[in-house]
């Protein structure tokens, strides 16, 4: 690893390793092999690190990956549990979900170019937060699932119904949230959620095939290219009701609190 010209935050409590490789940062969920949800330690670390991006013009390329068994298993569900117990008025779970749209914001807005290395499961957050990546590559074992309506709740993580369905189409991303079924990596590659898929031990030659070019591109290019096609997807989103996710979610926790565990994998 080559040593970085500014140091990077330190992740605050470690939920999630970073390591530099020249213009390539390497981001990492889960380095302790614990539970594969995305708390919210994981939320503020990453927060943390895309904000001192803008800082870093060094830095090209971001690979968002998993060490953990699974990329990722959705939201922290006891997390919601207990903001809303600290919190009746619901202020603290709605934070939590701002927080969660923010990331997604700061993913689709960073000048890096970002590439979601994904794994196993990859559920819920865990989907919404790999497609606001540039690129996605998977391995072919991989197995998606939105389970947020099965579960009683709305799919509002991140504002990522309104990315999904610029991604990949409202009808399949309908179907998909509707029935909550759970589908493999050929599907999602036909629907446009990964770019491309190989065997697990072959997944970080795919994502090398991509970063050697991209280093080499004119970063001015690349990040006018990056705006222009935000702009585009976002124009598409004009009637977004994102911004109203957080409320739309701890509304329906709080109406299912005494109805049983609340959750959002």
């Amino acid at each position: 690893m080559t040593e970085t010209t500014r140091t990077l935050p330190r992740p605050s409590r470690k939920a999630i390793r970073v390591d530099q490789d020249g213009p390539v940062l390497h981001v990492r969920l889960n380095p302790w092999d614990q539970d594969d949800t995305l708390g919210i330690a994981a939320l503020d670390d990453l927060l943390l690190l895309l904000d001192d991006l803008h800082e870093r013009p060094d830095i090209r390329i971001l690979i968002l990956s998993s060490m953990g068994q699974d990329f990722c298993l959705g939201a922290d569900r006891s997390e919601y549990e207990e903001a809303l117990a600290a919190d009746p008025t619901g202020a603290g779970l709605r934070r939590i979900g701002d927080k969660a749209q923010r990331l997604c914001q700061a993913l689709e807005n960073t000048h890096a170019v970002t590439i979601a290395r994904v794994h196993g499961r990859v559920i819920g957050a865990g989907l919404a937060l790999a497609s606001f990546c540039d690129l996605r590559a998977g391995a072919d074992s991989c197995r998606f699932r939105m389970p947020e309506v099965g579960i009683g709740l709305p799919p509002a993580w991140g504002g990522a119904m309104g990315r999904l369905v610029s991604e990949a189409g409202a009808s399949r991303i309908r179907e998909l949230f509707l029935t909550c079924d759970v589908f493999d990596a050929d599907t999602a590659h036909r629907l446009g959620l990964l770019h491309k898929t190989a065997p697990l031990d072959r997944l970080d030659e795919v994502v090398g095939a991509w970063t050697r070019p991209l280093v080499r591109r004119s970063p001015e290019a690349l990040v006018l290219t990056k705006r222009m096609l935000a702009g585009y997807t976002r124009a598409d989103r004009t009637a977004d009701v994102s911004l109203l996710d957080s409320h739309l979610l701890t509304a329906q926790i709080s109406q299912n609190r005494g109805a049983g565990p609340a959750g959002a994998r």
